[in-house]
């Protein structure tokens, strides 16, 4: 059985249409990646998974229950953490943790014993006693996160978690979630940093303009383009008309950041690299740098997306 099993959901606002018959299924166990540019509808099918609206149309079940004629036996079996800023101002850190178990009717043995836990987790200790109106946007979001998990669940909703939270604090965030992951939690993970989705997700969908363009492992992506290489050229000064004197070239993708910075994307990357070499030799134009590298998932979700809005 899947934890979510979506089919032909549809959402619309009026006349716009959020959500175009997307379908997806996600199993358990495992860290589920929704990728997709803003106003892609990531945010409307939060809401519609999380029970927060009804669809327009479809079905949806969660946890094998139908979400839209049973919504709150659904919010009983879920944890959710959005985006949005969610904290009590004048609590401190571990009121704040001890509140959450109470909503959920943890025992107050337990919930000391989970709230103690959690603030060694999220490195929350020394600043347990602080208010959280006192505390910094990445502690904030620390607290955010942590006080989901002083209730038991099978499914949790991560919307884009470790915003505002430093390098060392994102790792191990992701390390917390992958050891949870490994003890039969079910994640249901947004983000903007292709990295976290590479070091985090077994599977990855993307949706842009209400409909979902791929489903796949990050894994299976990055062979699907393993043939194309990203070059990238610098420039050592602003060359006004590179943009024409590259037109010509085919079998390539070319990006113009501005005048100094060229990146190509092409399965034929040495055979195009060299036509630019000599057009660039030939107008005595000066290279400060040059690389070419893999394709990663970064550049494989952006080509996507503009795939996408070129056949649309």
């Amino acid at each position: 059985m899947s934890c979510i099993e979506v089919k032909n959901l549809t959402k619309n606002y009026g006349d716009f249409k959020a959500l175009d018959g997307i379908n997806f299924s996600v199993k358990p166990g495992q860290v589920f990646g929704f990728l997709g540019p803003n106003g892609a509808g990531k945010s409307t099918t939060i809401k519609l998974l999380t029970t927060l609206i009804k669809p327009t149309n479809g079905s949806l079940q969660i946890l094998g229950i139908n979400a839209i004629q049973n919504p709150l036996e659904v919010r009983h079996k879920i944890g959710v953490v959005l985006q949005q800023p969610s904290y009590e101002p004048t609590l401190t850190v571990e009121k704040s943790l001890e509140k959450y178990g109470m909503m959920w009717n943890i025992s107050s043995e337990e919930r000391k014993r989970r709230m103690e836990k959690l603030l060694v987790d999220f490195e929350l200790v020394e600043i347990r006693k602080k208010r959280n109106e006192d505390l910094s946007i990445g502690q904030r979001r620390r607290v955010q996160v942590a006080r989901e998990f002083m209730h038991d669940m099978d499914l949790l909703f991560l919307d884009e978690p470790t915003v505002g939270l430093d390098p060392s604090a994102r790792r191990k965030l992701l390390d917390f979630i992958k050891n949870k992951v490994s003890s039969g939690l079910t994640i249901f993970y947004t983000t903007h940093i292709l990295s976290e989705v590479e070091y985090l997700c077994d599977e990855v969908a993307i949706i842009d303009k209400g409909k979902i363009i791929t489903i796949d492992t990050p894994e299976s992506l990055k062979k699907k383009f393993g043939k194309e290489k990203t070059i990238k050229i610098h420039l050592s000064e602003k060359i006004s008309s590179i943009k024409e004197l590259l037109n010509d070239i085919k079998e390539c993708e070319i990006n113009f950041e501005n005048g100094t910075n060229i990146i190509i994307q092409s399965e034929k990357s040495e055979l195009v690299l060299l036509k630019i070499l000599k057009i660039l030799n030939d107008e005595n134009i000066e290279i400060e740098d040059l690389s070419a590298v893999p394709t990663n998932l970064e550049e494989i979700f952006l080509k996507m997306v503009r795939e996408n809005a070129s056949n649309n």
